[in-house]
């Protein structure tokens, strides 16, 4: 294996921190899936429960990355026989991941009463949107909404918020909240419960909320608001594009430049660099900051963004180019760490992070539903599984917009609930 962690072969679990340790996942689309990815990269035995309908993404399983290094079984849960057969792996298993809305994994035989009666030492983690309690727990969502609501998509400015500061935001993906939020808040919940469930032999509930999760990443933020260095407004503050010396910037031939000169020492490498004049603004000089951005602005806008690259490479003027994804593929420095790796012809992020004794892998492609089941029976040492087994499904073409957290279900919608069975209760101060 080289420095890109990339394997070839391999079983369930062999190879990463987390070899040995045995993961449920019950299919479902979004932050889900991405964080049994990531158990999976870091070594886990990650046995992929899927349904017999095809995925609503209509996406071919080669193509689906989230289900690499994991293997699937085929459980019909609304068959007699089937939420029985999914008990029978919880009973092997050390996590669950489910994003049912709440109170459908209880409907279903297979909530966290039914699965800690099975393995009391399991860990439950629960991803949704909006959690499992709340006046909207019950409601769909997507990405967009949750962070909208839990403040963070307002800190999100577009290029011309110096221009326009109460313009709408910037929409980055889902990134922040599915994936920020979302996937590394339920990953870290699962492997702190997993901690304390093999000190104690005692199991419990993750509940991992993206609305939580992404305002969580907003504590330093909080902070420096309550201390009134922070203006509750996006585009004129230091870290989100009002300062001129942290922003992007177009070149001529339409390229964008990232300039995040903020220490005094990188500024002063930076208007070296640009050429901006002894009669230009200084760096905290904040009265006239519309003048210096415009001057900035002029300066790249006379050359392409591959002549600003010559001129600030090797340089602490921490200018950067801002790339599309397949120029991220061939970046010099990607290229050198092997970030970005090729396999069976697809270009995919390399495992993160990187361990010096137990470095984690690509050991499986994407899985292929129901292509597993009699080996994931043979090595749980679960027979009923494959008693009970479907046949492998295709997907096919999406009806409309794939759910995100909390917003996919294998029955009838959700109706308003209480809390689940064995969910943490809601703050009472």
């Amino acid at each position: 294996m080289g420095e890109s962690g990339v394997r070839g072969g391999g079983g369930g679990g062999a190879g990463g921190p987390l070899a040995g340790v045995r993961v449920v996942e019950l299919a479902g689309i979004g932050p889900g899936p991405f964080a049994a990815m990531l158990l999976g990269d870091l070594g886990a035995d990650v046995v992929r429960v899927d349904r017999p309908e095809p995925s609503p993404l209509g996406i071919e399983p080669v193509y689906d990355l989230a289900n690499r290094n994991k293997r699937s079984v085929v459980v019909d849960l609304k068959a007699p026989g089937g939420p029985g057969r999914v008990l029978d792996l919880v009973a092997r298993a050390d996590l669950l991941i489910e994003g049912y809305r709440p109170g459908v994994a209880e409907r279903l035989g297979v909530g966290p009463d039914a699965c800690l009666a099975r393995n009391p030492a399991l860990v439950y983690g629960r991803m949704t949107g909006w959690g499992q309690y709340g006046p909207l727990a019950a409601r769909a969502g997507h990405d967009l909404g949750y962070t909208a609501v839990a403040g963070v998509l307002g800190l999100v400015a577009p290029t011309a918020a110096a221009a326009d500061p109460d313009g709408p935001p910037a929409v980055p993906a889902n990134l922040l909240g599915d994936y920020a939020g979302g996937s590394l808040y339920l990953v870290v919940g699962l492997l702190a419960a997993l901690h304390h469930a093999r000190a104690t032999g005692a199991g419990q509930v993750v509940d991992a909320a993206v609305v939580d999760g992404a305002a969580h990443l907003t504590a330093v933020l909080q902070g420096l608001l309550a201390a009134g260095r922070w203006q509750d407004r996006r585009g004129v503050n230091l870290l989100d594009g009002g300062a001129p010396f942290y922003a992007v910037y177009p070149a001529a031939d339409g390229g964008h430049l990232a300039v995040g000169a903020l220490e005094p020492q990188f500024y002063a490498e930076f208007a070296r660099l640009l050429e901006l004049g002894p009669d230009a603004p200084g760096q905290w000089d904040t009265d006239r900051w519309p003048e210096l951005r415009a001057r900035i602005a002029a300066r790249f806008a006379t050359r392409t963004r591959a002549a600003w690259e010559a001129v600030f490479v090797g340089s602490d003027a921490c200018v950067e180019p801002v790339l599309t994804m397949r120029q991220a593929h061939a970046h010099e420095h990607l290229a050198s760490r092997g970030t970005y790796v090729e396999v069976d012809g697809i270009t995919q992020p390399a495992p993160a992070p990187r361990f010096s004794a137990t470095p984690g892998a690509l050991r499986r492609p994407p899985a292929r539903p129901g292509a597993d089941t009699a080996e994931v029976a043979r090595d749980w040492g679960v027979p009923s599984l494959a008693a009970g087994s479907a046949e492998p499904v295709e997907p096919v073409e999406p009806a409309g917009s794939a759910g995100s957290a909390g917003s996919a279900e294998p029955t009838a919608p959700a109706g308003p609930t209480g809390p689940a069975a064995r969910t943490p209760a809601p703050p009472t101060a």
